[in-house]
């Protein structure tokens, strides 16, 4: 595994569906090829309509789903623990799945690097999520007008 050196990220995805949906994947390999991040792990839950939860690493998804992942797969390090991904699963509401990505800011690592090289320290790290914004900046421009 390459060393890690820009901040690193988990997020979770959900979809309105129990199934994992390849829609995201093109924009991942848009930001993997401009190496802007680098994906760490990847796993896919799913809870079915009826409440069972399935924990899916990337060579147990759908054939479709690992073809579009095969370039990544020598790259990924299991760091998604299954207690983790477990307790994701939990909180998916019944007929749902979420895609589980960490991965690393590679576009910021020389600032992270920086940063550490000066002794600071990173005590607030906070992301505001886009509906927010977009009312925020939708207030704004009533103001104006």
């Amino acid at each position: 595994m390459p060393e890690i050196s820009g901040p690193v990220e988990y997020i979770v995805i959900r979809f309105d569906s129990d199934r994992f949906s390849l829609d995201i994947v093109p924009a991942l390999n848009e930001l993997i090829d401009q190496g802007f991040v680098r994906l760490i792990d990847i796993a896919a839950v799913a809870r079915s309509p009826d409440g069972e939860i399935s924990i899916l690493e990337t060579q147990e998804l759908a054939p479709e789903v690992v073809a579009a992942f095969e370039r990544l797969t020598g790259e990924l390090s299991p760091l998604l623990s299954e207690a983790d991904l477990q307790e994701l699963g939990e909180e998916l509401p019944p007929g749902t799945s979420a895609a589980a990505l960490l991965f690393e800011h590679v576009w910021a690592a020389r600032f992270a690097e920086a940063v550490r090289a000066a002794d600071g320290q990173l005590v607030l790290a906070e992301r505001i999520p886009h509906q927010v914004m977009a009312e925020a900046q939708a207030s704004l421009l009533a103001v104006i007008e």
